[in-house]
């Protein structure tokens, strides 16, 4: 069954290049993927998810697929969903269907096979393989400098994987397997020493991957010059597979060595928060202050990791960590999307150039409402129960006796991290939707009905998780 779920894109990728109707493969393939993620949901427990193939004897590589946890549920679930909700989104440039929904496809099967995959050797390939399409979108379909944005995406997470790769070699040989069950099981047998140079590689190679500090500076052009489905499915999706490799192999196997790097990753995150935050609030087109807030955002996730890092016990921050990726996915996600709608019904995204677009258009402007108020992490969406469970799970092993922790300082230095997204997120609603209507606004058009499906299956998504966090907890558990 999850062989299926992954290889389903990749078919409909291939069915769309031999001559099957791009958009309707898409959007047939990605819906049939959200019911059996849904169904997964419920009956991952059982062993009919679970598949294995020998490809090579020596060393023993297996194509095998499973949910070792809820974690990896979680974040096929997410894939899902965004999918869909990309393949709805966005329209293909005229006589470029295969590229723009055979592309997405391919990027969804990588995001689903590296999360689905217990053998680390299709762990790193598949996200390798979600990569090329990315890049080839960008530079091909993208918009503004879209080759210069291509080349240093290119070159960043070329290098990031590199590097990555290094680890998880390294990583390998000590352990003696690809199989990452068997790989956690022997952790105890890697030398601290060791440990603290692979978690160096793993931070970089990861932390890279995820627009860590100071390692962010291909990620908003990138989003701001990629076509909507791109920068949904990347942001949203790919991003997170970095922070689910920490999770998933860095945490469980060099424990040890992250607690070496544990006071340099806090610097490094508040610079995510505070100093990515302050260049967001000076951002002036929509795009780029969305592909900087995505990075700011990064910050509260490691965060959550950090503070699981310093107390491998906390039982918080684990799903602090898992409940802020889907979130934060989710609300990007709509957010890319309704920026392009915001460009196609203007013909511009500059702040200075908009206004007033309420008036002309109130159901668009009520879902970029809800979106950016999930973003800036209002209750009763999910962003806030991330957020929340991340600053708990921070404190969760805090005393008083022994005064403030590390952990606890940078906690309480991010919480400005709030602020600054209320500034940046609450004054481009304001520029955009508020104000009287100018040229650009006054005739035009609401978001029609079609063009509403996708963003309103990422706004109950939103609320779901945000009204009812044991949804997902219930799967951490």
């Amino acid at each position: 069954m999850l062989a299926l779920l992954v290889f389903l894109p990749i078919a409909a990728f291939l069915a769309i290049l031999l001559g099957a109707p791009a958009r309707l493969t898409a959007v047939g393939a990605a819906a049939v993927n959200l019911a059996l993620a849904l169904v997964a949901t419920g009956t991952w427990h059982c062993g009919c998810w679970g598949c294995s193939a020998p490809v090579l004897a020596k060393p023993a590589i297996n194509l095998a697929f499973g949910f070792p946890d809820g974690m990896s549920v979680v974040m096929v679930l997410l894939t899902a969903i965004v999918t869909l909700a990309a393949v709805l989104s966005g329209k293909a440039p005229a006589g470029r269907e295969k590229l723009y929904f055979g592309s997405s496809l391919l990027m969804s099967g990588g995001a689903l096979g590296a999360f689905a995959a217990t053998d680390l050797f299709f762990f790193y390939a598949f996200h390798e393989l979600a990569l090329i399409p990315t890049f080839l979108m960008i530079g091909i379909l993208g918009r503004g400098d879209r080759r210069a944005a291509a080349w240093k995406i290119t070159i960043y997470l070329g290098l990031a994987s590199l590097v990555l790769l290094a680890g998880l070699v390294w990583l390998a040989n000590l352990t003696g397997t690809f199989d990452m069950g068997r790989m956690v099981a022997a952790a105890g047998t890697i030398d601290p020493a060791a440990q603290k140079g692979i978690a160096a590689l793993l931070l970089v190679g990861f932390g890279t991957l995820v627009s860590l500090f100071p390692f962010h500076s291909w990620a908003a052009p990138a989003y701001a010059s990629a076509p909507a489905p791109v920068a949904m499915l990347h942001a949203g999706v790919l991003k997170k597979f970095g922070l689910y490799g920490l999770l998933r192999i860095a945490i469980p196997l060099v424990p040890d060595g992250l607690q070496v790097w544990l006071n340099p990753l806090l610097i490094l995150l508040l610079g995510n928060i505070l100093w990515v935050g302050f260049v967001t609030i000076s951002q002036k087109r929509l795009d780029l202050l969305l592909g900087y807030s995505s990075v700011m955002h990064m910050g509260y996730i490691f965060l959550a990791l950090a503070a699981l890092i310093a107390f491998p016990e906390n039982p918080l921050a684990w799903s602090a960590a898992v409940v802020l990726m889907f979130a934060h996915g989710i609300s990007i996600a709509l957010l890319f999307s309704l920026t392009e709608r915001i460009e196609r019904s203007t013909g511009s995204i500059d702040l200075a150039d908009l206004g007033g677009l309420a008036k002309s258009a109130p159901a668009l402007a009520c879902m970029f409402g809800i979106a950016a108020m999930a973003s800036i992490g209002l209750p009763g969406l999910a962003n806030f129960a991330g957020e929340i469970l991340v600053f708990l799970a921070a404190f969760k092993s805090y005393t008083g006796t022994a005064g403030l922790g590390p952990v606890q300082i940078a906690c309480i230095l991010s919480i400005w991290g709030v602020v600054i997204s209320a500034v940046y997120m609450l004054r481009a609603y304001r520029n955009i939707f508020q104000g009287p209507a100018v040229k650009l606004t006054a005739s035009a058009p609401d978001i029609p009905l079609p063009d509403r499906i996708p963003a309103l299956l990422l706004i109950v998504a939103l609320f779901a998780v945000g009204l009812y966090p044991n949804f997902l907890l219930n799967l951490l558990k």
